[in-house]
């Protein structure tokens, strides 16, 4: 299993931390061991002062593709979720700056949480709304409609490289108003005004 994570996928996010609107999907991955579900707590590492949380719509492969069309796409996932891309951004902006790659600020231990899986089909997935809200306060919102790069489209762009296969997951991306966490936070994920995600941090 691989968790294939989207960057500046939604316009407003990309400004906030002034980076360039991708013109393709930009994509990096996270291993098997960042994988935190069953709202077990997140233990704050010590290697990172300034921890930010992501809220992003998770897609899960259903079934074995490459070089998928984008008009076949959706015949490719069956279930969504709420996941947390726990990002350690002083050690991705440090990175940044040098030019080194920042898999340690992304894809560290526990750092892509899940929440509950529900059917695709319960949703409108281009018009889908997801929130976070940090100890009773809404810090995220977002719209699938606000996507740079729908479903379909980063399922198809993301199999011209990777074989996709059953069980993998897809973070599609996060919306503006990203953030610090710190210990003592709690974090609950909303979709379509339904919790599917918390996560205390430890």
């Amino acid at each position: 299993m691989k968790i294939i994570c989207v960057g500046r996928n939604y316009l407003d996010h990309a400004k906030e931390l002034n980076n360039d609107v991708p013109s393709k999907p930009m994509l990096f991955m996270k291993p098997q061991t960042a994988l935190l579900q069953d709202s077990k707590p997140f233990f704050h590492p010590n290697f990172s002062k300034n921890i930010h949380y992501e809220l992003e719509v998770v897609l899960r492969i259903c079934k074995t593709g490459k070089h998928i069309e984008k008009e076949f796409a959706h015949n490719y996932y069956d279930q969504i979720t709420l996941g947390l891309d726990f990002t350690a951004r002083d050690l991705q902006d440090d990175l940044k700056s040098k030019g080194h790659p920042w898999e340690i600020a992304k894809a560290f231990d526990n750092s892509a949480v899940i929440g509950t899986w529900h059917s695709i089909e319960n949703f409108n997935k281009e018009n889908i709304d997801f929130q976070l809200f940090k100890n009773g306060e809404l810090k995220q919102d977002g719209h699938t409609r606000d996507l740079i790069f729908n479903f379909d489209t980063l399922i198809s762009y993301a199999s011209q490289f990777f074989t996709l296969k059953q069980g993998d997951l897809i973070f599609t991306g996060t919306p503006a108003g990203v953030g610090a966490i710190k210990i003592g936070d709690k974090l609950e994920g909303f979709l379509e005004k339904e919790t599917v995600l918390t996560c205390e941090i430890k």
